[in-house]
This record gives C-alpha cells, structure tokens and sequence, in this order.
C-alpha cells in the first residue's frame, strides 16, 4: 500500500491486489512501533495526519534482568520530537485504505494471487476475485505478501532461522500511567518489552514455546502476577489487561530481494525478530527506495539495471538491520554468567558516551545509511 501511494502521481499504471478485505471493523489490534524515519515517509504520502491516535515514544529504557547495568535513550540527545511512535496497525491499514481511494491506483480487496511467473519482457499473475480467475501481466511484479509466493520465484532463495520463542502480545493497564517511555528488559528467556499506547502499555514478552502456551491459558489475574514476577515494579501494579495472543518468532530472509521482473519489499524481503522494532520501519523504507528507482526509470520499469539499483541500495540497510536484530536475541536470550557481565557493562558504557548513543538512536530511526 506504501508503494503504491509513493507511485501514486507517477504517471505509470499500477495495480495493487490486496488479500484482505475492506478494514471495516477492528481486526488487528497489533501495536506497530514506528521510528521517526517511517513518520517522515508516512507524512510524504500522506497517510500520517489520518492516523487517529498516535503515541510518541521520547525516551527508549533498556536495561538488563540480574544486572546492573542500563541505557537510556533520549529525543532531546538527537534532536528530534520523538524517537518513534506506537500505532495500532488496522489504523495504518485502514489509514492506506482510504487514502487509495483518492488516488489513480487501481485498488482490489479480496484479491487472492494463485500463481505468477516472469521473463525477460514482463511478469504474469493469476489470481481470483470475486469468485472469478483472471490474469494480467506487467513490466515489474512487486511481493509483499509476507513470503508467501517467494517460492515461486526463479533465482531467489528464502533463508529460516528458528528462535524457538514466541511473542504474547497484549494491552497492560498499570497503576503508573505512561509517560512517553518505552521499556525493553532483557531476560535469559527473550526481551520484554513495554510500548506507551494512550494511557497505558502495549505488552510484546518474549518467551520460550512452552511456557508461552502456559501463559496464554492464564487467567488475567495470574497472567499479570506472572509478569510483575518477570518484570518488576518499574511500572507500579499491573492491574488489568486485554485479550492475549501469541505468535512464534523466525528470522526470514530471502537472497537476493529482487529477481526476473520482480521485486520483493517488507516480510517478503525479511521477517525480523521485535527485540528493535525494526521490521516495518525497514519494509517501509524498501516501499520508498524501491518507488524512487521506479520513477528515476519510468521507461524502463522492471529491467534488470533497475533492480539491481534497487538491491545494491537496500542491501546495507537491510543487511545491519538484520544483523543487529539477530545479535541481540543471541547476546542477550541465554543466562551465560560470563555474558552476563558484559551485557551490563556493554549497556553502561553505551549511557556514558552520548556520541555512542546518538549513532545508535539515529541508525534505529533512519536506517543504516542514515
């Protein structure tokens, strides 16, 4: 949706089938934490100033569970409004939806793609709507379904990485309301992770298989007992919370992002892990790069001069994105006392050196090229 609206005042035809519905009712109620990097993009295509509630995330604390050491993130030390904002993701779909109405995209919901292929001059996809098989073909296919068809894809090869871990997400009502701060706490089971939403928090806890399945059969007063033990009382009481849900956690990646007449963007081109809330800002800005290289060549859309382009751009971001995400699931998931120690030294030398500090904020919200 991203892409299209960025290529919306083009001039060239764009096609974009959507495998959802229209977002007449909330269905995904999944916080989304966007950096100041996807605001500025979001503002570019007009999407921002719909949102209809947004929470600004102006101190990032992070700190260590067993151990002394901690970081703390300011807006001020770098000098923008926030670090990043939370956001109900069916706002942001919805949000997109309504903007496409207004632009010259030809925009089908409840369109499912069942096959597609490509050569040298065009790609082709198959896909139903409205009970009816139909195909069309274009200068340049774009996934960003998740993965889901990358399969399908000659010359791409789609690497997993297993964490076993699961996120349970849910909505924390605290005795302490929010004040702009998120935390992440890391613990030898994963990071937990406290997101400002309204009022309150937006829960993502990391946690082995089993016992994610146990806490989902909680009830609310057990659930919140269990992560007051595993959290603390930073945040007061726990004192209420909204439906749970759980998820199992990967690191997908394909190599390379772009193939004969095709291009991947978002989960299709990687799914991270959410210790750094780098996935959607990092799809985002594959949307926007991969829109600028197809309006810098409107005559020659899909070609393989473009593409790679296109690949040599996202690489390094993509690429620090994810080793940096990977890395800190793998220093910091494990009670190793040795790594103990430098986890906690690491994060307080990290507080003493605000230029250290300054580089890493600025890499989180605009990406590795800065």
């Amino acid at each position: 949706m991203s892409l299209s609206l960025a290529l919306r005042h083009s001039g060239l035809s764009v096609l974009l089938l959507e495998a959802r519905g229209s977002p007449e009712k909330k269905e995904d109620l999944r916080p989304l934490a966007f950096s100041h990097g996807s605001r500025l993009i979001l503002q570019r295509l007009g999407v921002w100033e719909s949102l209809p509630e947004v929470t600004p995330i102006t101190t990032i604390h992070i700190s260590n569970r067993g151990g002394f050491g901690r970081t703390v993130l300011t807006a001020c030390e770098v000098g923008v409004p926030a670090l990043g904002y939370v956001v109900i993701h069916h706002d942001v779909f919805r949000s997109m939806h309504e903007k496409l109405q207004d632009c010259d995209v030809h925009y089908l919901t409840e369109a499912q793609v069942i096959r597609l292929e490509s050569n040298t001059e065009e790609g082709q996809v198959e896909f139903q709507h409205n009970g009816v098989t139909k195909q069309v073909s274009a200068s340049l296919l774009v996934l960003a379904d998740g993965g889901r068809l990358t399969g399908q894809v000659e010359g791409i090869t789609q690497h997993v990485h297993d964490y076993q871990q699961w996120a349970v997400v849910a909505g924390i009502e605290t005795s302490l309301s929010q004040c702009g701060t998120a935390y992440e706490r890391f613990t030898s089971d994963g990071p937990v992770a406290f997101l400002p939403l309204g009022r309150h928090f937006s829960l993502v806890w990391t946690i082995s298989p089993s016992a994610a399945q146990e806490i989902l059969s909680l009830d609310d007063a057990a659930f919140l007992a269990r992560l007051h033990d595993h959290f603390g009382d930073r945040l007061g009481e726990f004192i209420g919370a909204s439906k749970r849900s759980g998820f199992p956690l990967a690191l997908k990646y394909a190599t390379p992002i772009a193939a004969r007449r095709i291009a991947l963007i978002g989960n299709a081109a990687q799914t991270l892990h959410p210790v750094a809330g780098q996935g959607f800002n990092l799809g985002l800005r594959d949307a926007w790069e991969l829109a600028g290289e197809i309006i810098a060549m409107p005559s020659d859309v899909g070609a393989s001069t473009m593409l790679s382009k296109y690949c040599d751009k996202r690489q390094t971001d993509s690429g620090a994105g994810r080793m940096f995400t990977d890395s800190l699931v793998r220093l910091f998931s494990n009670d190793t006392f040795l790594l103990q120690g430098m986890r906690s030294m690491g994060l307080s030398a990290l507080d003493c050196l605000p230029p250290a500090k300054r580089f890493v904020a600025k890499r989180m919200m605009f990406g590795s090229r800065g």
